[in-house]
């Protein structure tokens, strides 16, 4: 679990390897260290070689456990080798239940090549 504090948008780095299954688990508390409620709440997170870019590489699939503030983003290994080496950029943004939208996190997702192929 990464554990993600909410006063803006954090940035986090994420390291993936092409051809594997990607999943992370973030951890989303306030600023007094509690849970954050995701119930109702949807997500979207894509990826870009660059913030301009209008093509999404890549979309997470995400899940939640809604009082327990636990985000779960995917990428699947179909996904991750059909990216290119290198780096891109990514964020996840969370539509509450009432329409607010907020980024949750953002930064580069690094996709780092394969040797072993079937």
């Amino acid at each position: 679990h990464q554990k993600v504090v909410l006063y803006m948008a954090s940035i986090s780095n994420l390291f993936v390897d092409q051809g594997s299954d990607f999943t992370i688990t973030l951890s989303l508390t306030d600023s007094v260290d509690s849970a954050l409620n995701l119930t109702g709440a949807s997500f979207l997170g894509q990826v870009r070689k660059s913030h301009g870019s209008n093509t999404v590489k890549a979309t997470f699939t995400t899940s939640n456990d809604g009082t327990g503030g636990n985000l779960t983003v995917s990428l699947t290994d179909v996904q991750t080798a059909a990216l290119e080496s290198g780096r891109y950029v990514y964020d996840i943004i969370q539509t509450a239940s009432d329409g607010l939208k907020t980024r949750l996190i953002e930064g580069q997702l690094i996709v780092t090549p394969s040797v072993s192929r079937s």
